[in-house]
């Protein structure tokens, strides 16, 4: 009620209303900023999510490879062979008890196979292979120090 008497005098003195809200260029330049502020962050991400598949694969061979190496050089594998597959070392065929403290009762090597769209990892002969999705395989760990295959996983 106060509001409408104040605008009705101010009318007719001829004086302009105060407008509440904000002009087009405060908007505009709002709407700008929030563009440049949205577009830094997605350049920022991008590159933070090729870093973390990398990471992964590292991980992941790094932890096949030391479940190779163990299950070759365990007391129970007689004839230290390697695994033929990532299978055996989930479930190494010449443990059978089930007790993972007692040699010989049931220690496995792994506890899942990775599973990542990134990359697929293998091991046969005990060389553990890593292939980028549509790349080509490569030793995790080559003789002679080759490229690290886990750096071109995006």
């Amino acid at each position: 009620m106060i509001r409408h008497i104040r605008d009705a005098r101010a009318r007719r003195r001829g004086e302009q209303l105060a407008e509440s809200g904000f002009t087009l260029i405060e908007l505009l330049v709002v709407i700008v900023v929030l563009g440049i502020l949205a577009a830094t962050v997605v350049f920022a991400l991008s590159s933070v999510a090729g870093q973390s598949a990398q990471a992964a694969c590292n991980s992941d061979a790094k932890t096949i490879e030391t479940g190779v190496q163990t299950y070759i050089d365990s007391p129970d594998n007689s004839t230290n062979t390697p695994p033929a597959s990532i299978a055996d070392l989930l479930a190494a065929p010449f443990n059978s008890t089930g007790d993972p403290l007692v040699s010989g009762t049931g220690d496995t090597f792994l506890h899942a196979a990775p599973t990542n769209t990134a990359y697929g990892i293998t091991t046969a002969g005990g060389v553990v292979t890593v292939t980028p999705t549509g790349g080509t395989a490569l030793p995790y760990d080559p003789p002679g120090g080759g490229a690290n295959p886990c750096s071109s996983v995006k």
